[in-house]
């Protein structure tokens, strides 16, 4: 499915920001900061205006409200941002996987193929978010 389309299909108007804020996030593989999408889209001394980190946030923002991308709290201070998989609707109850932060090279990924189980809280308790990030060192660092 092509980004204008996968857009299109979650009711998201494909601006071309919006367009290359996706691609981005698509060809980064890893979850990415605000400051790494605004360091990218960073613009020459002297050139036309580029993008602001307000109208980047607003991208990110849009994404997560209508299930395109999900925040990651790595523990590192820095909140982080990942798309989803397609058909995915970060559901607390269905679609919670593991994150996987690398302490050598800081780099935060998502383990989709590892599944959060489902947990039952106590009567009277609504869970919002649940966040389960493993801390390590990747394979890359490894080798």
């Amino acid at each position: 499915m092509t980004t204008e389309k996968r857009l299109e299909t979650c009711n998201i108007r494909p601006t071309a920001m919006r367009i290359l804020v996706h691609r981005f996030m698509e060809q980064s593989k890893v979850a990415v900061a605000l400051s790494d999408i605004e360091n990218s889209f960073a613009i020459p001394q002297g050139k036309a205006q580029g993008a602001d980190r307000t109208t980047l946030y607003r991208t990110l923002k849009t994404f997560e409200d209508k299930g395109i991308v999900h925040q990651i709290d790595d523990g590192t201070g820095v909140v982080k941002y990942a798309l989803c998989e397609p058909g995915c609707n970060c559901d607390i109850e269905q679609d919670l996987h593991l994150h996987f932060h690398c302490t050598q090279c800081d780099e935060t990924v998502c383990l989709t193929d590892h599944k959060i189980p489902h947990i039952n809280l106590p009567d009277g308790y609504t869970a919002e978010d649940a966040n389960l990030v493993v801390k390590g060192t990747c394979d890359k660092c490894t080798a």
